[in-house]
């Protein structure tokens, strides 16, 4: 990746400090592509943003109407905030092709953040919702980044004592 290249992408989602705030600001986070699947990072990010008190909504048009983590399931972010969810934060597990429609919903319902996971970058899509008045935040993964802020690695993860390499004092 040339240093243009690093630039441009590094530029396109929010600071450090912005992601801090965001994580302290918004409490209601939809989980867009949700597993059953235990295994699934999309289900230990559910388990561990639930456990750090944060209200998750979950969304998978698969397991539509089921139970996940003691939360209903809903097939998108229009029935869930039809039905009475809050929704800030859209976190989304999906490939970045099937983005931008995510991205055009979660402006639709009046979301603060579109937030796509670790290994997840569409440019596209985080200038439109920019354009739209949202934060955007991609290849991060939230789960990774609160532990980090907050000191959550002890909490439904590893507890290794160390965040960015530094030993904890």
């Amino acid at each position: 990746m040339s240093q243009n290249t690093q630039a441009i992408s590094e530029s396109s989602t929010l600071d450090m400090y912005a992601r801090l705030k965001l994580l302290q600001q918004y409490r209601n986070i939809a989980i867009v592509g949700v597993s059953a699947d235990q295994y699934r990072p999309s289900h230990f990010v559910a388990i561990y943003m639930k456990a750090e008190g944060y209200n998750i909504v979950l969304i998978n048009p698969r397991y539509a109407g089921q139970t996940i983590l003691g939360k209903k399931v809903y097939a998108s972010l229009s029935e869930a905030k039809a039905a009475g969810e809050t929704i800030e934060i859209v976190d989304v597990f999906r490939k970045a092709a099937d983005t931008p429609p995510i991205a055009e919903e979660a402006i639709k319902i009046g979301a603060k953040v579109l937030w796509l996971q670790l290994g997840i970058r569409n440019d596209e899509v985080g200038a439109r919702a920019r354009e739209a008045g949202l934060l955007f935040v991609q290849d991060r993964c939230i789960k990774m980044e609160h532990a980090r802020f907050f000191g959550g690695l002890h909490t439904v993860g590893l507890n290794t004592g160390v965040i960015l390499s530094r030993m904890r004092l």
